[in-house]
């Protein structure tokens, strides 16, 4: 391995693992509020409307940061985020310190919405940083290890999932949000004193068709349609995430029937080992020939196990399900990331990336927004009334969250037939054609000159030889 390469390894994994700890920071707090709202008000609307304001922010920003990470470089997107980040966060702070705490939890006042949008204002520009580590796997890693830098990508999520969904759990039962607040600013204030000195060899920025506009729908969406199959893979992708937001909505009240908030906190974090697991076998073996195969199998498995997880009021059950759920997650997520690398010019990843954010994000919001109500004034009363636990008891037995294990169940078949269908559509075959046909980036991380990056951890390899 020549010196310039291993350079690139060593910022790889800085820039890696700076990112790490700002999602660590924003998850931690993020994690933290949903806890406490439910426990504070005993509401499912409210952490579905919470969960589905994220996802609804994710969508609407997807583009915009997208954009922004076309037109400067990464370092400097990744240095506005964290600046903003622990701006809105220290404005949080000030209200929980100002409103009294009977004003603070109470829904029919503002005070609940506009401490929870600040926080949620300080995790949504953290997300501009997924965006522009996605393009710096192109920039700093060579094509034929792509694959294995995402499964590398995907193990450190799995990682701060679980140290977030741990600690986060045990912050609020133990310390109480306020301690909640200052351990996630204090994270993301050290994650921008380590990325300040941090160097990208990204020397220009470089646009075949110029600069992009502010906000760039068009260019976007002519950088997708011009590689065939890929807008059937965002639908496809945008229709999983409309059935993956009712989970997302209701995964949190149903743990949180089953156990305490302490150890819900520590086994969905322990539920993370999941990713861990999906990522390492990633980094280790790579997605093989086709990632859109990998892709689809790994959905289907999802779907199988989420309709399964909860057919019993069972912990044990609930936990083996959502490891094995978020051990396929990584393959997921992986696979497209490696299809866009492969097939979208570096110079228009940034808006395709974002512009897949939010087309496939938009549909979580809508069904959290929407099953919340559903569960709560509807399937749950019915479920656990003695007509529907004569209906369903034969499959979902007789428990205390019988309703949104029905849920869970009828979501997960609608899954399972649309993967199935998707094994047979037109869009897996192009799309399986134009990835074999070649890397349009193959030469960028190659092409790129180094720039004074610092000493690091070399993420792909061990260590390197001068050239």
């Amino acid at each position: 391995m020549n010196s310039r390469t291993a350079a690139k390894r060593h910022t790889f994994g800085h820039v890696l693992g700076n990112t790490a700890a700002a999602m660590l920071g924003t998850a931690f707090i993020w994690f933290g509020i949903t806890f406490w709202a439910y426990l504070e008000t005993r509401s499912v609307l409210a952490t579905s409307f919470l969960g589905g304001a994220y996802m609804l922010g994710m969508a609407v920003m997807g583009v915009p940061f997208g954009t922004l990470v076309d037109r400067h470089h990464k370092h400097h997107v990744m240095v506005a985020s964290a600046v903003g980040t622990a701006a809105l966060f220290l404005m949080a702070l000030a209200i929980y310190l100002t409103v009294p705490p009977d004003q603070l939890t109470d829904l029919a006042k503002p005070w609940f919405w506009i401490f929870c949008g600040l926080i949620l204002g300080g995790a949504l520009l953290a997300s501009a940083r997924s965006i522009a580590l996605s393009t710096c796997v192109t920039i700093l890693v060579p094509s034929e290890k792509r694959a294995n830098a995402n499964g590398l990508v995907g193990t450190v999520n799995g990682m701060t999932m679980m140290v977030t969904g741990i600690f986060s759990g045990l912050a609020i039962g133990q310390l109480g949000l306020f301690w909640t607040l200052i351990i996630s600013l204090a994270i993301v204030l050290l994650s921008l004193v380590h990325l300040l000195p941090l160097r990208i060899p990204e020397p220009e920025i470089v646009h075949a068709e110029g600069a992009p506009k502010g906000v760039d729908f068009k260019g976007a969406w002519l950088a997708i349609a011009a590689v065939p199959g890929l807008i059937g893979l965002i639908l496809f992708t945008t229709f999983n995430n409309f059935l993956g937001g009712v989970f997302m909505g209701l995964l949190d009240p149903y743990g949180l029937e089953l156990v305490s908030v302490e150890w819900w906190g520590i086994l969905f974090g322990l539920s993370g080992f999941g990713f861990l697991i999906g990522g390492a076998i990633i980094a280790r073996k790579g997605l093989g020939r086709l990632p859109l195969r990998s892709l689809l199998l790994a959905c289907m498995g999802m779907w199988v196990v989420g309709g399964a997880f909860t057919i019993r009021d069972s912990v044990v059950l609930l936990v083996a399900g959502m490891v094995v759920y978020m051990a396929l997650m990584p393959f997921i997520e992986g696979a497209e990331q490696t299809l866009l690398q492969q097939l979208v010019p570096l110079a228009k990843q940034g808006r395709v990336f974002g512009f897949a954010q939010a087309v496939e994000v938009s549909a979580a919001p809508i069904s959290a927004f929407v099953i919340g109500p559903l569960a709560e004034f509807w399937l749950i009363p019915y479920a656990e009334s003695p007509a529907g636990r004569r209906q369903w008891g034969w499959l979902l037995g007789d428990g205390d969250a019988r309703g949104i294990a029905l849920v869970f169940v009828l979501v997960s078949l609608g899954g399972i037939v649309i993967t199935a269908l998707a094994f047979l559509t037109r869009t897996y075959r192009r799309l399986n054609a134009a990835y074999e046909a070649g890397d349009v980036n193959r030469d960028i991380a190659s092409a790129q000159q180094a720039s004074d990056p610092i000493p690091g951890p070399d993420p792909l390899g061990k260590g390197h030889t001068e050239s």
